[in-house]
């Protein structure tokens, strides 16, 4: 049996070894592929690295466990960028089950890390239905939506809310999200507030958020894991997006080579039968 007709009969369990190897390596021993920066995505890092120090900043949650490796590491990401510049950061999520613990935990995590002080530093507003109402009701009063932050503490006794009043004070809106809260956050917050904005959304969601960015009613877009890793590149953090991305790369071009393998295989063992038939 030649050499071309043993890789066309190749069992595909071993197809499967070599893809999985693929994925598992770059998790393994970090490759540190060249990933290229989209403007987008400098756009948004750009936006908020121009905003003065002590800005006022919201970062919301408003995904769901599921989608959290592409969209955690944007939060992160963007909470070393935010909390080096000493910004001070207002977090909410829209999403009932999940959003709360991701928020809190993430919080905890990267305020620990910088040494932040909650209710100066950062505050956590947590989760309230309806929010079609919550993002319109925030351009009158916060507090008049957000009685009481995550924790139950009335915002009157949190020192950062004590001077945040509505989104006059803040300076700037970043958008995590895994669904379609983004065109409420646009259609609302955006075009009757005026407040600028930047959103990270999942791969699947992000063709069609360029059209908001084309049109300046977002300040810059992250999409997917790729967006993420490019995010971490800009913040010079590079984390678990990065090496996703490696993993990734190599199972495709892993599949690729497979794909290129393959035809040449058959139209090798083809030629042969012909050649002797």
């Amino acid at each position: 049996m030649g050499f071309w007709q043993r890789v066309s009969q190749l069992d595909r369990r071993w197809i499967y070894l070599a893809v999985a190897l693929a994925v598992i390596f770059p998790l393994l021993v970090p490759m540190k592929m060249k990933l290229g920066i989209t403007p987008e995505a400098r756009q948004l890092y750009e936006a908020i690295e121009a905003l003065p120090d002590s800005s006022v900043v919201m970062l919301t949650f408003d995904y769901y466990p599921s989608t959290v490796a592409e969209t955690r590491p944007m939060s992160i990401a963007a909470l070393h960028q935010m909390f080096r510049k000493n910004l001070k950061v207002i977090t909410m999520t829209t999403i009932p089950l999940g959003g709360p613990s991701i928020a809190d935990r993430t919080m905890r995590e990267m305020a620990e890390l910088y040494h932040k002080t909650y209710g100066v530093d950062y505050v956590n507003l947590g989760f309230k239905a309806n929010y079609t109402a919550v993002l319109l009701g925030m351009g009158s009063s916060i507090e008049s939506i957000y009685p009481s932050d995550q924790y139950g503490t009335p915002l009157a006794k949190l020192p950062l809310m004590q001077t945040v009043k509505n989104y006059d004070q803040i300076s700037f809106i970043f958008i995590v999200a895994d669904n379609g809260i983004v065109d409420n956050w646009i259609s609302i917050v955006n075009a009757q507030f005026s407040k600028p904005m930047g959103a990270g959304v999942t791969a699947v969601m992000a063709p069609k958020f360029y059209s908001y960015v084309q049109a300046k009613q977002m300040t810059g877009l992250l999409g997917g894991m790729k967006g993420a890793a490019e995010y971490e590149m800009l913040v010079n953090k590079p984390a678990m997006a990065l090496i996703g991305m490696d993993s990734q790369s190599m199972a495709h071009l892993l599949i690729i080579g497979f794909v290129i393998a393959g035809n040449v295989a058959y139209f090798m063992t083809r030629k042969k039968k012909e050649s002797n038939g």
